[in-house]
C-alpha cells in the first residue's frame, strides 16, 4: 500500500515538473512582438518650435567645434537635435506616402532614406547605449544598453568622438530611394539629404550653446557591426555634441 502511494507521489511529482520545464521552453522561445518592442520605446520630450535667438544670428555664430566640457546633456536638449535633424513638424493622413508627415529636412520625392542613431554616453535620464530615432512618435528605439563611445571612437579614431556625451550618427536604406530614382538618387539625392539635415544640427547646437562637428572618416565595415545594420544599409556620417568650452 505504501509502494503504490509513494509510486503515485513520484509520478505526481513527475508530471508537475515536466509541465514546468515545458512551459518556461516555450517562454523563451516566444519571439518578441511588435508591441512588445514598442514598451521598449523612450519617448522623448516634446521639442520647441520657437527659441530665443534669430536664424541670421546662429547662422552667424555657426562653428565646428571639437572640444567640450565634461558635462551631461539633457534629454530635452538631446530631443531638441534630434528633431531638428529628421522631426516630423506637420502629421498627415497618409503615412505610408510621407513616412509620417513632413520633416525638418526635405527628402527626394519624400523618400527619407536615412536612419538617425544615437550613441548616449552622459545624457541625464538616459543610460548610456546605442538608440535608433524614430521620428514618427519621436522616440529612441534601444539598440544596444552599453556605452559604447569608445568602440565608436575605434572606428575613425578621431578623440572628440570618445569625450563627447552623444554622438548622432546617419545611416541609409538604399532601397528607399534607388526604388524610386536609381543610380542618381544613391548618387546624388542621399548626399543632399544627409547634408540638409547634419546642417540643422550646426543650427540647433548653435542656438542652444552646443558644440559639433561632421565627422566622415570612419571605418565603414565596424561603423556597420557596431549599429548591427543589415543588408542594404550603409553608415554615412557622425556628428559628436557637447558642451563647447568658452574661447
Amino acid at each position: 500500500m505504501r509502494n503504490k502511494s509513494t509510486k503515485k507521489l513520484l509520478i505526481s511529482a513527475f508530471i508537475i515538473l515536466s509541465i514546468f520545464l515545458l512551459f518556461n521552453i516555450i517562454v523563451k522561445e516566444v519571439p518578441l512582438t511588435a508591441a512588445d518592442h514598442l514598451r521598449e520605446e523612450i519617448k522623448l520630450p516634446n521639442p520647441k518650435t520657437d527659441g530665443k535667438i534669430s536664424i541670421e544670428r546662429v547662422l552667424s555664430q555657426r562653428r565646428s567645434i571639437r572640444s567640450y566640457l565634461n558635462e551631461e546633456l539633457t534629454l530635452t536638449e538631446v530631443s531638441q537635435i534630434l528633431w531638428a535633424a529628421y522631426g516630423i513638424t506637420e502629421k498627415k493622413d497618409r503615412p505610408e506616402k510621407l513616412r509620417g508627415g513632413y520633416r525638418t529636412t526635405p527628402s527626394a520625392g519624400a523618400t527619407y532614406p536615412l536612419d538617425i542613431f544615437l550613441v548616449a554616453g552622459e545624457i541625464e535620464s538616459l543610460k548610456p547605449g546605442i538608440y535608433k530615432y524614430n521620428s514618427t512618435n519621436h522616440s529612441l528605439i534601444p539598440v544596444k544598453e552599453r556605452d559604447s563611445r569608445n568602440a565608436l571612437f575605434m572606428t575613425c579614431m578621431q578623440p572628440w568622438i570618445k569625450t563627447a556625451p552623444a554622438t548622432i550618427i546617419y545611416t541609409v536604406k538604399w532601397e528607399r530611394i534607388t526604388s524610386r530614382y536609381g543610380k542618381r538618387g544613391a548618387e546624388r539625392y542621399v548626399f543632399m539629404e544627409v547634408g540638409h539635415s547634419s546642417q540643422n544640427i550646426y543650427l540647433q547646437a548653435t542656438a542652444l550653446g552646443l558644440g559639433t562637428v561632421a565627422v566622415g572618416a570612419f571605418n565603414d565595415g565596424k561603423l556597420k557591426e557596431l549599429l548591427k545594420l543589415g543588408e542594404g544599409e550603409d553608415p554615412l556620417y557622425m556628428m559628436p555634441i557637447g558642451r563647447k568650452k568658452d574661447d
